[in-house]
């Protein structure tokens, strides 16, 4: 049965095609893989099935009375609860009948009157079986069981919402979302703010669960645990390929290999077909050949050209320290308000090392790149940098001091030296070209964004980057390229990620912190 259809859908953005008569099915019990280069239209898509956006034309139909739960890691919540409230305001219903289950208890103790007090006894007999069928009296267990598995129990379930950071609300969100009863769960990159541990809990979850689950996510490996097809957004539009990610890719490759082999054959045909009327429409003995070749054109259903894709290479210009050791951390504590997050850690790095730092979400990675910058206070111990030292910081949050600027104008604001040919070179070399290189950076899509900032980074030379989460929002190709100008660069190199296959690429060392 179907869950979803859509019919002839059409979309345009900022005056760009994103969609232009795509078509689709989903069906009920499907868990489905969204992919697609950055920039394809992947948010759009999610943004059309969650009604946050109504397209320009065709139809978007879900099959009536479906529950929908859409996980945005931008959303606003109640920053007044705590964790717990927060979590347990997804059976919100059920502890409103439980309170009202309270008072009747409460009228009971006081009602002197038998008839009364015998409808208060049937009233609160059917409460409480209500209560008991819908698993009320196990929900706290179920909710911490959920929350455990996503390493909220880390956090606190006591902490209010207004004092975790963006990836642990989101984490939260994601949280709530798996405890709802929903027909359909709509994922924006689930696995963003989750560790290995965590990712492979979700994984076995999403497994078992026998509702329709949508997943947008560049983490391959998660995308073939969990996908049984692939939706790929490509060339305006939408096509869906059954099996995994692996399998997905090995069709499209033939996909793409026989469209342009297509594209090309219809060109040649086009092009004899115009030669021919050219030179036969003006004389009358062969006038009706040349008409009837023009026929023969117009009904001709043109393949569209085959989407030219702009690879983004990465390079990150070195200089030599000229020493073997660049860092040393000796008896460091790290924490906020001088309170330790983890007992004193100490380490040393050459200037050769690529370390990966792996432990649990919210032990503190962030925190102590943050630190060994000096931008946190240190609670005790030290972290030293070698005096030549030239170190570049990729933070987790993509966050700009102004979002209406363009990336022309942010590359230009931050390297005031280079002339407008030259930012645009740059940009162009990351695959932020023409028209992106113009928008407003809040209209890029998150993998457009983290290419702006690393082309940032790119203009300085260096001999120690401090890289938090760079692949969240990549896609494969352009993952595949940092990876590459990583391996390939000549200096140290700290990385935080959850993509394992990406940190097996770049790392030749790993600290297991707070394992």
């Amino acid at each position: 049965m179907s869950i979803l259809t859509i019919n002839n859908l059409t979309h345009t953005f900022d005056g760009n095609v994103i969609f232009e008569g795509a078509c689709l099915s989903v069906n009920n019990g499907e868990h489905t893989g969204i992919v697609g280069l950055n920039g394809a239209g992947k948010s759009t898509f999610m943004n059309i099935l969650t009604g946050r956006l109504i397209q320009d034309d065709g139809e978007v139909k879900w099959l009536n009375g479906i529950k929908r739960g859409y996980l945005d890691q931008h959303a606003d919540i109640d920053r007044n609860q705590t964790v717990m409230e927060y979590l347990q305001s997804s059976f919100k219903q059920l502890y409103a009948l439980n309170d009202r289950l309270e008072q009747v208890y409460t009228s009971m103790e006081t009602e002197r009157d038998a008839d009364a007090l015998d409808a208060l006894i049937s009233r609160s007999a059917s409460m409480l079986d209500e209560l008991t069928k819908e698993g009320f009296f196990e929900l706290d267990s179920e909710i911490k069981k959920v929350g455990n598995g996503l390493g909220i129990g880390a956090i606190g379930y006591d902490t209010p919402i207004a004092i975790l950071s963006g990836g642990q609300r989101a984490k939260v969100m994601l949280a709530s979302l798996l405890l709802s009863d929903y027909d359909i769960l709509l994922l924006d990159e689930p696995t963003n703010f989750l560790d290995v541990e965590h990712i492979k809990w979700l994984t076995d979850y999403i497994n078992t669960y026998k509702s329709t689950v949508l997943v947008i996510s560049h983490d391959t490996d998660f995308l073939n645990s969990v996908s049984r097809n692939i939706i790929s957004v490509e060339g305006h539009g939408i096509k869906k390929y059954s099996g995994d990610y692996n399998r997905f890719l090995a069709a499209s490759e033939i996909n793409a290999k026989q469209h342009e082999e297509s594209f090309e054959r219809q060109q040649q045909q086009i092009k004899k077909l115009e030669e021919f009327i050219s030179k036969n429409k003006a004389r009358a003995a062969t006038a009706g050949m040349a008409n009837s070749r023009k026929k023969q054109l117009d009904k001709l259903e043109i393949i569209s050209k085959p989407t030219v894709i702009y690879p983004a290479v990465f390079r990150f210009p070195y200089v030599n320290t000229h020493s073997n050791e660049i860092l040393e951390v000796k008896d460091l504590v790290i924490g906020y308000n001088n309170k330790p997050l983890l007992p004193p850690i100490s380490f040393k790095m050459s200037s050769e090392t690529k370390l990966l730092i792996r432990g649990t979400n919210g032990i503190g990675k962030s925190t102590l790149l943050k630190t060994l910058l000096r931008r946190i206070p240190a609670i005790s111990g030290f972290g030293s940098f070698h005096i030549n030292a030239k170190t570049l910081y990729l933070e987790q949050d993509l966050e700009f001091y102004n979002e209406e600027e363009s990336a022309v104008a942010y590359i230009t604001r931050c390297y005031p030296r280079l002339d407008s040919k030259a930012v645009r070179t740059q940009l162009g070399g990351v695959g932020i070209k023409n028209d992106l290189a113009t928008k407003p950076i809040c209209n890029l899509s998150g993998g457009e964004q983290v290419k702006v900032k690393l082309c940032a980074l790119m203009q300085k030379e260096s001999n120690f980057l401090l890289l938090d989460e760079p692949t969240n929002h990549l896609d494969i190709k352009a993952k595949e390229s940092l990876a590459e100008a990583l391996i390939g660069y000549g200096g140290a190199v700290i990385l935080v990620t959850h993509e394992r296959a990406f940190a097996d690429k770049v790392c030749n060392d790993v600290l297991d912190w707070g394992c």
